[in-house]
């Protein structure tokens, strides 16, 4: 199995029990064209839909797997930001080019160092 080279860095992809959570989103954001997940340091998840000029599609969805609601530290802190560990966007297809989406990444999730 070869492996890809020419990549600047790892692209994040949503896992499999996140993929339901992301369609149930789309499905009621027909403006959005990906979804930003935020994957917080506790477990728990925010996500929300996106349009093509960066703006909110959907409310914010938090939720934790196997759980009935989220961790007792986000009911306290909303998934505060210095507890996140990864984030990114999980596009509709057909994605954005790769321009648009830097803009867009850029305007929802902020500059990120390489």
């Amino acid at each position: 199995m070869a492996k890809k080279t020419g990549k600047k860095k790892k692209e994040l992809q949503a896992e499999k029990r996140e993929l339901a959570m992301i369609e149930g989103i789309l499905e009621g954001s027909p403006d959005g064209i990906g979804v930003v997940v935020v994957r917080l340091d506790c477990g728990c998840r925010k996500m929300a839909a996106v349009t093509a000029d960066g703006e909110p599609a959907s409310k914010v969805i938090m939720y934790r797997d196997m759980a009935e609601s989220i961790c007792d530290l986000c009911k306290d802190d909303n998934g505060d930001f210095m507890r996140v560990t990864e984030s990114f966007i999980h596009w509709v297809e057909p994605a954005p080019t790769e321009e648009q989406k830097e803009i867009i990444q850029v305007k929802v999730l902020g500059a990120s160092p390489n």
